[in-house]
């Protein structure tokens, strides 16, 4: 993954948890309709919020620890 994505707060984690329990393995194509759904509407902040969200469910779905292990 090239980069983490920004968690605005821990109801991001719940949504992509939620998305990934609803949709299995589309959750993330999900997350990229609502994403482009809020663009439509010209809501730019819903849009980056989904944006973040796919890119976490993405991350959910690697079975090994990313990034930094302390």
């Amino acid at each position: 993954m090239e980069y983490l994505p920004y968690l605005g707060d821990a109801r991001e984690v719940a949504d992509a948890t939620d998305l990934i329990r609803a949709f299995g393995e589309d959750a993330g194509s999900e997350a990229a309709a609502r994403a482009d759904r809020s663009r439509d509407l010209g809501n730019h902040i819903h849009f980056c919020r989904w944006r973040q969200i796919e890119r976490l469910v993405l991350l959910m779905s690697i079975p090994r620890a990313v990034g930094t292990v302390h």
